[in-house]
């Protein structure tokens, strides 16, 4: 079996995610004949280093470019926050380092472009952190758009809301900077969305307009480093959030299709509603990932029955086969970074991109900077077509 070795930078949740999914793919993907060896993580929390051992890292350091230039490193993951990754993302393409990337790519469009293009010229495979179109049934979804049982596309309906910063005394972390996170709800959430109507669709966005507010203008500054979206004590001092809680989109594609776009940060109620819904001339679908292994459809002239059928997950539909061994069950946010994990992997060994690509992150990227501008202006705004992408339009 092949060993790659492979490097985590940032042990945060989504570090920590990318570890555990490495773990799995010699188990969930045996044919590849490939394995990850997790040999260095880098963090310059302590708290974040010591967790590398239970990971399985060799070792931990406080500097990722001691993981870059470890010759016994292949590949890395980048899960640091998000104003760190232009400069650590072009610190592996001069490295020479396949890498994973989270969303969003960089802090604007600019950045993102610049890591594509770098990855791409140094002949390099990448993956991007777009999970959620590693669900079975939005893989099964957009198998009925690519092959005409819906009909012509006409429109589609992509939201994604959480809660996860609905309440005022949340902590002000780098998320609520500008200089640090560029966008707020738009490149966290929106991208993801943006992803998902691009995929299931198979048509890029081309044209977008948007308005965007910010409902909770200023949080406390916190006393502590926490992981992932985890509560940590607060101060009395108050800092402004510099980006934006909340965006609504309409969208163009390229094969004329109508989309609306929704997202929220601060929503009172619903956790993690993330919804696709797709119409045709010819019949509809709706995915949920609050009920990921469910897949409304209706296909028109296919009973006497006008309402949707439930069709259950099952072995066919995505890599549903390799987690579950009967249909109807679920697969989970962390079973699709296992996914992802397998992808990058079998894209090293192959040299075929197969994962999402850093093109597509910078497509989503052009798609977000176009978001904000419009809000920004109540103007309709171009996006530029990029190159390097995946979706195959």
């Amino acid at each position: 079996m092949r060993q790659i070795g492979v490097g985590v930078i940032a042990l945060g949740w989504m570090g920590r995610l990318h570890s555990r999914g490495f773990r799995q793919v010699a188990e969930r993907y045996p044919e590849l004949g490939v394995s990850a060896r997790l040999v260095a993580a880098a963090d310059p929390v302590p708290a974040n280093r010591e967790a590398a051992r239970g990971l399985g890292f060799e070792h931990a350091v406080e500097d990722y470019r001691e993981v870059l230039a470890d010759p016994q490193v292949e590949a890395v993951s980048i899960c640091a926050p998000n104003f760190l990754h232009h400069e650590i993302a072009m610190a592996a393409i001069a490295a020479g380092k396949h890498f994973w990337i989270e969303k969003p790519m960089g802090v604007n469009a600019a950045q993102s472009r610049a890591i594509a293009q770098g990855a791409a010229a140094a002949g390099l495979v990448t993956a991007a952190g777009f999970n959620y179109r590693h669900q079975p049934q939005v893989e099964h979804a957009r198998e009925l758009v690519r092959t005409g049982r819906l009909g012509r596309i006409t429109n589609a309906r992509v939201w994604l809301i959480a809660d996860y910063a609905s309440s005022s005394e949340g902590p002000h972390t780098w998320r609520y900077i500008r200089a640090q996170a560029g966008a707020g709800v738009v490149a966290d959430l929106l991208s993801h969305g943006i992803d998902l109507a691009q995929y299931v669709l198979g048509s890029r966005i081309t044209e977008v307009t948007a308005m965007t507010d910010t409902f909770i203008t200023t949080r406390p500054v916190p006393l502590g480093v926490g992981v992932g979206h985890s509560a940590v004590a607060v101060s009395d001092e108050r800092r402004s959030v510099e980006n934006e809680d909340y965006v609504a989109a309409l969208a163009r594609t390229g094969s004329g299709a109508l989309v609306t776009l929704e997202s929220s940060r601060v929503a009172v109620g619903p956790r993690a509603e993330y919804v696709v819904e797709v119409y045709g001339t010819e019949g509809s679908l709706r995915w949920s990932f609050e009920h990921p292994e469910h897949l409304q459809v209706l296909i028109a002239g296919e009973g006497v029955h006008r309402g949707y059928t439930t069709v259950m997950s099952e072995s066919g539909y995505g890599d549903y086969g390799r987690f579950q061994p009967g249909p109807g069950q679920h697969l989970s946010f962390d079973d699709s970074k296992v996914i992802e994990a397998g992808q990058l992997l079998e894209s090293v060994l192959t040299g075929r991109q197969v994962a999402p690509s850093a093109g597509d992150a910078w497509a989503a990227a052009e798609v977000d900077e176009a978001v904000v501008a419009s809000a920004a202006d109540r103007a309709w705004h171009a996006v530029p077509e990029v190159s390097g992408t995946t979706y195959a339009f």
